[in-house]
């Protein structure tokens, strides 16, 4: 393997402009050898030329050496060091003059990329050390918290945390910019602070006046619904009152800021770990490149470039390597009960064995092709889409698989984006904050979605075969619904079994969009709020399985879930809730950033809803007015959308790009993909159309039209979700962001402001 595919493969992606330029570098060596390459002598007559112009030539030489200007001072070092060049007789001045300026251009180059690398390895050291002092305040005033007076008679009784977060004696040792340790001896167990005890609010003001600091209280009132509740906790504790802050510290809230603390210390290590690998991989870089101008020019220059490289800074500093010795020492004392492994375990989590068995992948697709084709021959058998179908079946039970099978298709899809984003080395997990150890791969998304749909169409066998046999209505029935209740028990067991950690980020992900704008928005969030958006027709199935159940339940007519009032008005709030969720994720970010884009996106959304809701109402009253109507409103929407999906979440339409109406840096080697993504995504855009054309097929046909539509839709947001994150991606490359920063329970003011506040910020 060629060492420039080695290092391309190993380079931290959101660093790769900050890396030493090895292509360029090598391409210099490689001109170098070229030019030493001595030329095909011409066929001339020796008899004449030769006797009569090498005298002169010979004289030419040396007179132009003589008036030839000096040098700078190492490459005369490296000529009085070495007789690589060849004198023959036959060379060109010229030639040798071309070939000593692209030794010098080679070596003026390395001296460049030397300075570039030690420029950003000592920014980024800088950034780390600030950090880390800043997190050795952040230990400070938890340990000073938990050893105030008072709470001696409880010492005994107060339980400690677990391995993971509890607190061990004596001395930290995480060092101060001056390299000393300063902690306080602490208790082994974490003392629960009494709350509402007014005599405790000296020691507490004390403290925090001592380090400079004061609590961050969240804004929002207590009336809030329980539902927000846990938005409530993003700090340690609420703004001071007149009794004092104590009232508000007690063992909970102590827990979540030394848990905060811990993910500060983590994610520190990791950014120690990604510049501990920048150095060697740069170090392994030029040590190559200066090995192979050594090798084609013979000269002895690489030894001393070699040794000047050794003792620049990114190589010389010890400040990282220090950096993370300390990191493990504070993490194990006073995070991990003095156990280096469980320490180990927060700080170099084991990342998931990417290797999925493709034989399970294998199989669940093979047997998901076999029950599709048993289900086709069954459908022919049983005569249900026959030209007089079975209308009960078609409105009813296929909805509610249908529902299933989109579901799994949309699944599949993600698997499909994982791939890519695997492929194109698009650090997917950095942008959604996804842990590496628990982050679905590809191959599990595939062996999902596979298994799922297996799943789905052998039910589908069952319920048919149960409908021919003449079975008990109430046991066909049951069919779905056991379906639906297997599906349901498997995503909210709590047991670690079945991708638990992806559920319930799921789970999460939902109870956030649910209840906008009480939740701050991530960008993993936005992303599910988008998916969901492409999900209106199986939310409508949602639908049609829910009123099918309770139709069954309380015996009522199956007409009520085609054409009744109800049903009907209902469709439009399980059509407006995506977009309604996502423009409050939108007004939410506004009201966090103040940025005016968000609002901008949020109007997307409103003109949907708007678009939406008037195709319903076209599809009950079909005239020329609503005609009207739609034609506007989802033409202004539909543009509105193109307009975001290409500027704003693709980042294309750049009139000045070096690539045409693209942007200036793509992941993609072939731009014509770009092109023909781009009308892709036009063409499923307008797939609204189809409401308005209003095809005159029957029931079968419809329903399968609805669906071939809706899976459109679920292929054109994963095609979305490509270029989206693409741009997210390049977005922390130009920012060079490849570690998150993680919030700190405590807030550091100024000294002069405390003094005023009496120590604490308002």
């Amino acid at each position: 393997m060629k060492f420039s595919n080695e290092l391309e493969a190993q380079l931290i992606p959101e660093w790769k402009a900050a890396f030493v330029n090895y292509g360029r570098l090598k391409k210099h060596v490689e001109d170098i050898e070229l030019l030493k390459k001595p030329k095909q002598p011409q066929q001339v007559d020796r008899n004449f030329t030769w006797s009569i112009l090498e005298p002169i030539r010979s004289m030419v030489k040396k007179v132009a050496s003589k008036f030839q200007k000096s040098p700078n001072t190492t490459v005369k070092t490296l000529k009085k060091n070495t007789n690589d060049v060849e004198n023959g007789g036959e060379e060109e001045w010229e030639e040798r003059e071309a070939y000593e300026n692209e030794v010098n251009l080679f070596l003026g180059r390395v001296n460049e990329e030397l300075s570039k690398v030690n420029q950003f390895h000592k920014s980024r050291e800088d950034e780390f050390l600030e950090r880390g002092d800043a997190l050795r305040k952040q230990l400070q005033i938890l340990l000073d918290l938990k050893q105030m007076p008072g709470n001696g008679e409880r010492r005994k009784n107060s339980p400690g945390l677990n391995a993971a977060s509890a607190i061990a004696s004596p001395h930290s040792s995480w060092p101060s910019s001056n390299g000393i340790s300063n902690f306080p001896e602490t208790p082994k167990e974490l003392l629960q602070t009494p709350t509402g005890t007014p005599e405790m609010t000296d020691d507490v003001t004390n403290v925090l006046e001592r380090n400079g600091v004061s609590f961050v209280g969240p804004k929002m009132p207590t009336w809030m619904i329980m539902a927000v509740a846990s938005m409530l906790w993003e700090c340690l504790a609420n703004s001071p009152r007149k009794d004092g802050v104590a009232g508000f510290i007690n063992r909970k809230k102590i827990q979540y800021a030394e848990e905060m603390i811990r993910g500060a210390f983590v994610e520190l290590y990791r950014g120690l770990g990604l510049l501990k690998t920048y150095s060697s991989l740069n170090m392994m870089a030029f040590t190559e490149v200066l090995k192979n101008f050594e090798q084609v020019t013979k000269r002895r220059a690489s030894a001393s470039y070699l040794k000047k490289v050794r003792e620049s800074h990114f190589v010389s500093s010890n400040k990282v390597v220090r950096l993370i010795n300390e990191v493990e020492s504070t993490v194990t004392k006073h995070f991990a009960s003095n156990d280096r492994k469980t320490a180990m375990m927060f700080l170099k989590p084991q990342h998931k064995d990417s290797y999925r068995s493709t034989l399970f992948v294998g199989l669940s697709a093979a047997s998901f092709l076999t029950f599709f084709t048993l289900y086709a021959i069954w459908l022919h058998v049983t005569g249900v889409f026959n030209p007089t179908p079975d209308m009960v079946y078609i409105e009813t039970v296929y909805p509610v698989f249908q529902y299933f099978i989109l579901c799994s298709l949309h699944l599949f899809v993600y698997g499909c984006n994982l791939f890519l984003w695997k492929s194109t080395r698009i650090n997917h997990n950095f942008i959604f904050e996804f842990s590496s150890s628990t982050a679905l791969e590809y191959g599990d998304a595939f062996l999902l979605s596979m298994t799922f749909m297996t799943t789905v169409v052998g039910a589908m066998i069952v319920d048919l075969i149960l409908r021919d046999s003449s079975s008990s209505p109430s046991l066909v029935d049951a069919m779905p619904g056991v379906l639906l209740l297997i599906f349901f028990t498997v995503l909210v067991c709590p047991i670690d079994i079945f991708y638990r950690s992806t559920r319930f980020c799921f789970i999460r992900g939902m109870r956030n969009i649910v209840f906008s704008p009480f939740y701050k928005v991530p960008m993993v969030d936005v992303f599910l709020a988008d998916q969901l958006t492409s999900q209106i027709p199986l939310l409508r199935h949602i639908e049609s399985t829910a009123c099918y159940f309770l139709a069954r339940i309380f015996k009522t007519e199956q007409e009520t879930c085609i054409s009744g009032r109800h049903f009907k008005e209902l469709a439009y709030l399980i059509s407006f809730l995506p977009y309604y969720w996502r423009a409050m994720q939108c007004a939410r970010r506004w009201f966090d950033e103040r940025d005016t884009n968000h609002l901008a996106n949020m109007g997307k959304y409103v003109s949907a809803m708007v678009a939406v809701g008037v195709r319903i109402t076209y599809a009950r009253h079909p005239n020329c007015l609503w005609l009207g109507m739609v034609l506007v409103t989802s033409v202004v929407a539909t543009v509105y959308q193109l307009y975001w999906d290409f500027v704003k979440d693709w980042g294309f339409l750049k009139p000045k790009s070096r690539n045409l109406w693209l942007r200036d840096d793509l992941v993609l080697k072939h731009k014509c993909i770009y092109y023909i993504s781009i009308a892709l995504n036009v063409v499923l855009r307008v797939a609204w159309v189809e409401t308005v054309l209003s095809f005159n097929v029957g029931a079968v046909e419809s329903r399968l039209l609805d669906f071939f539509l809706a899976s459109l839709e679920v292929i054109r947001r994963g095609h979305w979700n490509f270029y989206r994150l693409e741009n997210e991606h390049l977005n922390n490359v130009r920012k060079f962001r490849a570690v998150k920063t993680v919030p700190l329970p405590f807030r550091e003011m100024d000294p002069l402001r405390a003094k005023s506040h009496g120590g604490m910020i308002p």
